[in-house]
């Protein structure tokens, strides 16, 4: 049984590499073919075996949060490296559309773990505040620079994130929507 120092200590490579393949394979597999997907057949598809999943990732839900939380500190981490951008206007757009994108991808494994009783936002509320902070301050900086409403909240952005993203995995009209939501969320002329 490993030790609290044991799982302290820094992964090999190998073992990086292991645990991202087997990251980004679950992600896919759960996307593809819902939340029932065994563990076994991602150990498989990522060349891994079995007991290397579960060294990693002991339950399906600590492997679930695991895909949730990469995805929130991937979308912290543009945040942070747009901060200061040169054009904020275009830094705070770029990231929107980004998290869209994620949205979209995201939302069904996150509703999935909810519906199967997965504390998920308790897990992830140290991540959230994270993202809430860094894309708070893209905001900020866009509004500033007269590129972004000055009513608009972090709140409102990330509703109006979640929206987009919602319409198009009811397959609406996302290109359309994104478009019209972006337009209003310039200044009017």
């Amino acid at each position: 049984m490993p030790t609290s120092a044991d799982q302290d200590k820094p992964l090999r490579a190998d073992a990086r590499r292991n645990r991202a393949r087997v990251l980004d394979v679950a992600h896919e597999m759960f996307l593809a073919e819902g939340m029932s997907v065994p563990i076994d057949a991602i150990a498989e598809r990522a060349g891994v075996g079995i007991g290397t999943v579960y060294r990693h990732f002991p339950t399906k839900e600590a492997l679930f949060e695991a895909i949730m939380r990469q995805r929130i500190q991937d979308l912290i981490t543009k945040a942070e490296a747009l901060a200061d951008a040169a054009d904020p206007g275009e830094a705070f757009f770029a990231y929107f559309t980004d998290v869209v994108a994620q949205t979209d991808t995201s939302k069904g494994l996150h509703e999935a773990l909810i519906k199967s009783g997965f504390q998920f936002d308790e897990r992830v509320s140290d991540l959230t505040a994270r993202m809430r902070e860094s894309m708070g301050v893209l905001l900020k900086r866009a509004q500033e620079a007269g590129a972004v409403r000055a009513e608009l909240t972090t709140a409102d952005a990330k509703a109006l994130m979640a929206g987009v993203g919602e319409m198009r995995r009811m397959g609406g009209a996302h290109e359309a929507t994104l478009a019209v939501v972006l337009a209003g969320l310039r200044p009017p002329a």
